[in-house]
């Protein structure tokens, strides 16, 4: 829903987790929602950028263990330029957790996503994403992983209802890291 001018609230259907070990049931992971506010921004004739301030939380309501045990509260700022045919794209944030933050720990978010639209509707990406922990059973560690993929879009659907298409395959390049060979789908219907 966008409210207002520069605002935008999204809620987030949960996740079904598939893991790939008989050890550990699959199940639905938790509800998000999320609050941008637009700080700036401007078109390609006036300089191809934005600046954008998030606010979400996560309710922990997956099955199986497959959530948090407790409410996360996500402050994020989200950054992006266009240069021609070429962009990039980032956010930074850090999950608050409401509680037992000693035992689990903060994670620090930070990814950056560069694309080149080699066709009009079709745009080749390599996405960067890194997690630093600061506390709980992974304190002091720090993961990246790469993910290689390809964006197409936007395909218009009916009025100003579009379709855009995303897939990538997410390897890890650090020593440690808590997954690793993630394949990635992405559908979404921009308006």
């Amino acid at each position: 829903m966008i409210p207002f001018e520069k605002v935008e609230v999204i809620f987030n259907v949960p996740p079904y987790l598939v893991h790939n070990d008989p050890k550990v049931r699959d199940g639905f992971g938790d509800v998000a929602f999320l609050v941008k506010y637009r700080l700036l921004s401007a078109n390609e004739e006036h300089g191809s950028y934005i600046l954008t301030a998030f606010l979400g939380w996560s309710l922990p309501t997956g099955d199986h263990k497959n959530g948090a045990a407790h409410a996360v509260i996500t402050p994020t700022i989200a950054y992006g330029k266009g240069f021609g045919n070429f962009d990039l794209q980032g956010t930074f944030g850090v999950g608050l957790r409401t509680a037992d933050t000693n035992l689990l720990g903060r994670n620090y978010a930070w990814n950056n996503t560069f694309q080149y639209r080699v066709f009009p509707k079709f745009w080749p990406e390599v996405e960067l994403n890194s997690t630093f922990f600061q506390d709980g059973k992974n304190d002091g560690q720090r993961q990246n992983f790469v993910t290689p993929g390809l964006v197409m879009g936007r395909f218009r659907l009916w009025g100003r209802v579009g379709l855009t298409v995303g897939g990538g395959y997410q390897i890890a390049t650090t020593h440690f890291h808590t997954s690793n060979r993630n394949a990635i789908l992405s559908i979404r219907f921009p308006f």
